[in-house]
């Protein structure tokens, strides 16, 4: 298959150029916010360019190759040549589905927040199985994670867990995750081993660079300082290191304990704010589109996207795109890419 997508490498490279010059003038850093965005954008660019050339020369000496084959019967060059076909005719692949990825924060690093729904115990225990799904899957795209913020529950998993993922397209691709995951299964912490369902919400921002027009006034913040929690609510450390931030406008509350200070824990609590701000922007939006077209769009917690069912067959299913398998084990430990490509395809009609 083949996308319809346009990857204009010139104007790409003349974007490079420019970005380049703009940081050798001087006074660049005067703004040091503007400036670090600048280079953040020259650094993916160049990434993003060097991908699509690296495979540009692979391409070339292929064809070489391919030309010598003619002339020399040695199977193993002839193996050699199908084996790195295959590999180019994948990585072209991967490119390309990566032009469908348009959005202005598409090719963000992604704050991925679960919080655990109706079900109790079973729900905080798949709060961690999609916890180790995301990381696993993040592991094998070679994205940096780092979990922000945790909060264990009382018996098993977590109540909630707010991650980092930095890569390329992290947020374009975990934007398909959003949503409702619902589990069936037979409960491990019910006496009598009966089937449970249980719930969780999944939440996916992109991380927000400070040269995005996000107001947060200090006036509007209410901040409190506690000390940091383990497992069943024990504290772990004498200091007051933890930090709870209420954005009093919107209602928005963000914590973060994960870091040694209070300092880091309030920085990343303004991080993890921005991006929700942002995204409850963007819903508005799209809220509002959807009505003057006429559609019906429900934020609430029963608009689950895929189930997970363990018993008493094996199926996971994605029901927005009808998408399914019953190798749930792979899913669980990270396969999930051929959910989040059949949803981004769904949703540009290819």
């Amino acid at each position: 298959m083949r996308y319809r997508c346009v990857f204009d490498l010139a104007e790409k490279e003349r974007h490079v150029g420019r970005l380049e010059r703009d940081a050798a003038e001087p006074g660049f850093w005067d703004n040091p916010s503007t400036a670090q965005a600048s280079m953040q954008e020259l650094t993916s660019l160049k990434a993003e360019i060097d991908r699509w050339q690296t495979l540009g020369v692979r391409v070339t000496e292929a064809l070489e190759l391919l030309e010598l084959s003619a002339l020399d019967e040695d199977q193993s060059l002839v193996a050699g040549i199908e084996a790195e076909a295959s590999s180019v005719e994948a990585e072209l692949g991967r490119l390309e589905f990566e032009l469908l990825l348009s959005g202005p924060h598409d090719p963000d690093p992604a704050i991925l927040a679960i919080h655990a729904g109706a079900g109790g115990t079973d729900a905080q225990d798949f709060s961690q199985m999609l916890m180790r799904m995301y990381l696993r899957w993040a592991e094998k795209r070679g994205y940096k994670t780092e979990i922000l913020d945790s909060l264990k529950g009382g018996e098993a998993g977590f109540k909630s867990v707010t991650i980092s993922v930095d890569g390329p397209y992290a947020f374009g691709y975990l934007a398909a995750e959003r949503g409702v995951h619902r589990l069936v299964r037979l409960s491990p912490y019910d006496e009598a081993h009966r089937r449970h369902t249980s719930f969780v919400l999944v939440e996916v921002m992109p991380e927000i660079s400070s040269d995005i027009e996000i107001e947060i006034r200090p006036d509007d913040l209410k901040v409190d300082v506690f000390r940091a929690s383990g497992a069943g609510g024990q504290h772990v450390q004498k200091n007051s290191t933890a930090v709870r931030i209420t954005h009093q406008p919107s209602g928005i509350v963000v914590a973060c304990q994960n870091e040694r200070s209070q300092v880091q824990n309030r920085e990343v609590a303004l991080k993890i704010l921005r991006g929700r701000l942002y995204e409850m922007e963007q819903k508005k939006l799209s809220e509002e589109q959807a009505r003057l077209k006429g559609e019906h769009i429900s934020a609430g917690w029963g608009n689950q996207i895929r189930s997970y069912v363990l018993h008493p067959y094996h199926m996971i299913k994605d029901l927005r795109t009808g998408f399914e398998t019953g190798n749930s084990s792979a899913v669980l430990d990270g396969d999930i890419q051929p959910f989040i490509e059949a949803f981004l395809q769904s949703m540009v009609g290819t």
